[in-house]
């Protein structure tokens, strides 16, 4: 192993060890000196991996071969498990993003959290969280990658459900748990499948393995299966709307940094595997394209400020699998990396509206630039950047994503040219419905006339309690410990398409040379088109919810057209019927076929025992009688013979 290779292996192990040292701590001072040392320790694991990477982009060649270094872990017979790091750099760049979002997310959850007392192992977790994704990002093999995936699902799980004063928590910790679980036995099968038949489980020789057809299109389905998991991809994105039960810097470390993007970038590594097998493609772009087109239109329709961007994290995922999936790998990790920052942007300045305004509810706000002007700017960046509006990050990102499927419809690629045109149509669509919803969202929040909090609750969604939210006298920007993340992340939102033209940057990636031409007319024309179109109905009726001129759609856009209720009735309620009448048979037949035979067993041991107890008169009267009945049967059996 290197020294180059020793040191990149401390990207994970900073975060992991401060981590699991975090959880040891003991409450001292109040819970004040513990307290503080959470947030160093989690501030320091993040800033540590962070600079890091800084170290490692500087060193690297471009694009040169990955730093890399092996160790044997355990050999089982004929196949060697090792524990390998391997990353070039395209894998650091996505590493720093994941170390700076993180490292935001640190420093904001101190005055985010400030009065919460489980917040030393929210921080523990936080690094915990961090150093998994780092684990599947560094890994250069399949067993190493696997283990930090499943970290990342427990850790999930324990942070959706850190408010255990919210009754939505605990269910939206199960239910993410529960649904990527699904995904993670296709994945773990997949993982198996490719490392059995290449006798190893190292990333780099399981590329140069002949797979035949059959087997390489199952294990990459299979595999495809995890990646719907955890990215929230259709069939498997229920879990990721819920997740919003958890604390708004939790959501915006799921949604920009880890567990959806891992799920995105697992493919990355593989993709050589992927472009030899076009059916396992085609699904993975028809998935991207329904993903597309349901995350956005479901979006349009959400009065939660979370929940519109939870459904647009769950579209724009769709863009990057869709490019993963007309064979343009770089156009996926750039959109990554944008997303990474204006999706963190996004959700760190909800959770400043939210902290507030003391509710999540756009019906229950408005007017907020007036209040809020570092806020409502740092949205407007995070919303046009989301849009595509050039020159801002996303317009580049999303503009590869646009050229690569319109390029993919010529034929040539990995995929069948059909694949290219569904993404790409359902790419166009999306452009416009995102400029719809972003444009809805932020004239909801900060435009108009202010909307106190009243006790009805937001027009047709369920009440909320009116002790618990209201709108506080004087509304302001957060304090700097929540201000300077979110001023730091809208740098990077701004300025990080110009990257492109960068030459490193370019050849880390593979990325095409940035060119503006006339393809980029119509997306722009659409997003014009959908920003124009939520303005005009705002502006034709002030104050009323663009969205109310869907009429008798809003309902069924605002739950995601019932998959989920499809999903609950389909899938969740059979099996609990099933669990419960496996129960009922365990308990009465297994159980009671178990106890009765001892039951019985004692029963006739006690009519034993007490014959043995007989009085000697009695006794001697039974032997005496016993003796007669066998002797007349002795005698009867030798007559009759």
């Amino acid at each position: 192993m290197t020294i180059t290779a020793i040191f990149g292996t401390m990207l994970p192990a900073a975060p992991l060890l401060l981590g699991l040292v975090g959880l040891l701590l003991r409450p001292g001072d109040g819970g004040r000196r513990r307290r503080r040392a959470a947030a160093t320790l989690g501030v320091a694991g993040a800033a540590v991996s962070l600079a890091v990477t800084v170290f490692w982009l500087a060193i690297i060649d471009y694009p040169g071969d990955p730093a890399e270094g092996s160790l044997r872990w355990v050999r089982l017979g004929d196949l060697d498990i090792t524990l390998t790091f391997s990353a070039g750099a395209a894998a650091l760049y996505v590493a720093f993003a994941v170390s700076a979002v993180a490292l935001a997310v640190q420093v904001y959850s101190i005055a985010y959290l400030h009065d919460d007392p489980r917040y030393a192992p929210y921080a523990a977790q936080v690094s915990l969280f961090t150093g998994a994704m780092l684990l599947v990002v560094t890994s250069g093999d399949l067993i190493m990658l696997l283990v930090g995936w499943e970290v990342m699902g427990a850790c999930s799980y324990l942070l959706i459900g850190h408010d255990r004063r919210l009754p939505d928590a605990p269910a939206a910790a199960v239910k993410a748990f529960v649904v990527t679980r699904v995904g993670d036995v296709g994945f773990l099968l997949g993982i198996a499948l490719l490392g059995v038949h290449a006798g190893t489980f190292r990333i780099a020789e399981v590329l140069t393995h002949d797979y035949g057809t059959g087997t390489l299109t199952a294990a990459l389905l299979l595999i495809l299966a995890g990646v719907a998991g955890k990215s929230a991809q259709f069939p498997l994105h229920t879990w990721l709307p819920d997740a919003m039960a958890g604390p708004t810097p939790i959501s915006a470390l799921i949604h920009a940094a880890t567990m959806v993007a891992a799920g995105v970038y697992v493919v990355f590594p593989l993709f050589p595997l992927f472009a030899a097998a076009p059916a396992a493609l085609a699904v993975l772009g028809v998935m991207a394209a329904v993903t597309l087109l349901l995350g956005a239109l479901a979006a349009t329709a959400q009065d939660d400020l979370k929940r519109v961007l939870a459904w647009s994290t769950v579209s724009q995922i769709g863009y990057m699998t869709g490019a993963l999936a007309v064979g343009s790998p770089a156009a996926a990790l750039f959109h990554l990396l944008t997303h990474a920052a204006f999706k963190a942007l996004l959700f760190l300045a909800a959770g400043a509206v939210i902290h507030a305004v003391g509710n999540n509810y756009l019906s229950r706000m408005g007017g907020l630039r007036t209040h809020m002007p570092v806020t409502f700017w740092s949205f407007v960046i995070g919303l046009a950047a989301l849009a595509g509006l050039p020159p801002l990050a996303g317009f580049w990102s999303k503009e590869n994503v646009l050229v690569a499927a319109a390029h993919a419809t010529e034929g040539g690629g990995p995929a069948p040219a059909w694949v290219g045109w569904v993404v790409w149509m359902a790419a166009l669509a999306g452009v416009a419905i995102t400029a719809w919803y972003a444009t809805r969202l932020l004239l909801r929040a900060f435009f108009g006339a202010e909307r106190p909090y009243g006790p009805e609750g937001p027009d047709w969604e369920v009440g909320f309690d009116d002790a618990r939210y209201q709108r506080p006298v004087t509304l302001h920007d957060p304090p700097g410990a929540m201000r300077w993340p979110i001023l730091a992340l809208a740098v990077p939102t701004a300025v990080l398409g110009l990257a492109a033209y960068l030459p490193g940057f370019r050849s880390a990636l593979e990325l095409e040379s940035p060119h503006l031409d006339v393809a980029i007319v119509l997306p722009l024309v659409l997003l014009a088109l959908g920003a124009w179109a939520a303005w005009w109905l705002w502006h034709t009726a002030p104050g009323a919810d663009p969205v109310t001129a869907l009429g008798r759609v809003r309902p069924v856009l605002a739950h995601a057209f019932y998959l989920d209720a499809a999903q609950d009735r389909l899938v969740v309620r059979p099996l609990r019927a099933l669990a419960a009448a496996v129960r009922l048979v365990d308990e009465r037949v297994v159980d009671g076929t178990v106890e009765g035979a001892g039951a019985t067993t004692s029963r006739l041991g006690a009519v034993t025992a007490a014959a043995h107890r007989a009085a000697l008169p009695r006794a001697a009267v039974a032997v005496f009688a016993g003796a007669l009945v066998l002797s007349v049967l002795a005698v009867a059996y030798g007559v009759a013979s």
